[in-house]
């Protein structure tokens, strides 16, 4: 039986991971240090195309799937408190964004601030989405 979830709770949380991600990798926090440990200027970003449409509307998409998988995690513990989506989002960042993603990152021979940078992205949008979710249900 599928648990009973929050649609618009879900869509307000997917556009929060959205404007997190937005934030996040601006001029404003990560920018120019996630840029140059791929080696990449502005300049190169710019002359391949940059992020068009399509990619920013996937990079939504896994969001909307992110907070619809946690507010059925959430559902299931049938709890409306702030710190159980805090702690059920550490857990499922732990144990499958960061854990997966730095297996991925020793075998792409990405440098661990890259993976740092990334993966702390992660965890904040799960831990924002998680208290949005269990506190909107």
């Amino acid at each position: 039986m599928m648990p009973t979830v929050n649609y618009l709770a879900i869509l307000v949380s997917a556009v929060v991971i959205f404007m997190l991600g937005g934030l996040w990798y601006s001029p404003l926090l990560f920018a120019k240090p996630w840029m140059a440990l791929q080696g990449k200027t502005r300049e190169d970003v710019q002359a391949s195309g940059g992020a068009g449409p399509m990619m920013y509307l996937q990079v939504f998409l896994s969001g909307l799937v992110t907070s619809f998988i946690m507010a059925m995690l959430i559902s299931r513990l049938n709890s409306h408190e702030a710190l159980t989506g805090v702690k059920l989002s550490i857990l499922c960042w732990a144990g499958f964004a960061a854990a997966t993603s730095y297996g991925t990152a020793l075998f792409s021979f990405k440098s661990r601030a890259l993976w740092a940078i990334d993966t702390t992205f992660n965890l904040v949008s799960f831990v924002v989405a998680g208290i949005i979710l269990a506190l909107w249900q």
